[in-house]
């Protein structure tokens, strides 16, 4: 079985400027996503899907391949990443490589380690996979939260039932944590629903699962790392 790391890294980001080439704790947050691939062993091909030069040069650097730039049909900001990683399937099919799987790695979850990578594949296996997603436990269960009327009352903003259930029964609730998706090719090109079909969860644990968008994530990440490192 062929696998293909796929990073996506477009250097239009809104919230914070280069966000994907940000210096977090000395290494391009980019590398993080490089590395963890690296580690893991998987993969035949780890690549950058990006449409900025400066990023692929970057991505070189650091050990991915960039053999095209993004169109500009997915260089916006309504691409979804799903688009992108067709068109990555495309392009290398038109270079003559095909792959079996697609491990999407977004750069912004630089605390996902190789171990993370390798469970996924884990549970793609055992359980026959089309997709594994990446979740992790929610900070707060959404039964304890609750739309507010104009006056802000309070009244049946929590169900009476959770109200009286001890903190301990209240069932666990995960998140999609964005940090890693990996899904066979035939299932994504063929499938008007990806998550319809054999899709299974892999849990990452919760501080691995920070995703960045704005500089309050990046100073998180940085004191989750520098910690590790102690």
């Amino acid at each position: 079985m062929k696998n293909l790391a796929l990073i996506p890294a477009r250097s239009g980001s809104k919230g914070l400027k280069d966000k994907n080439i940000r210096l977090l704790n000395g290494k391009p947050l980019l590398a993080y996503s490089i590395e963890a691939a690296k580690e893991s062993g998987l993969f035949d091909e780890i690549m950058v899907s990006t449409d900025s030069q400066r990023y692929a040069e970057i991505a070189k650097q650091w050990g991915a391949n960039v053999p095209f730039l993004r169109t500009g049909e997915t260089s916006g900001d309504t691409a979804s990443s799903w688009d992108v990683v067709k068109e990555v399937i495309k392009k290398y099919r038109e270079l003559g490589s095909e792959f079996d799987t697609v491990a999407l790695l977004q750069p912004t979850s630089p605390l996902r380690t190789s171990t993370d990578i390798i469970e996924g594949y884990r549970v793609m296996k055992e359980k026959s996979a089309n997709l594994v997603v990446a979740v992790c436990e929610t900070d707060h269960s959404p039964l304890w939260a609750n739309i507010l009327p104009e006056d802000h009352s309070m009244v049946n903003f929590i169900k009476p039932g959770i109200v009286k259930m001890p903190r301990q029964s209240i069932p666990v609730y995960y998140r999609i944590n964005g940090a890693l998706y990996i899904i066979k090719t035939d299932h994504l090109l063929n499938s008007a629903d990806i998550y319809s079909d054999k899709s299974y969860a892999v849990i990452m644990k919760k501080e691995n699962s920070i995703d960045i968008d704005d500089i309050i994530d990046f100073k998180v990440a940085e004191c989750l790392i520098k910690h590790k490192r102690q």
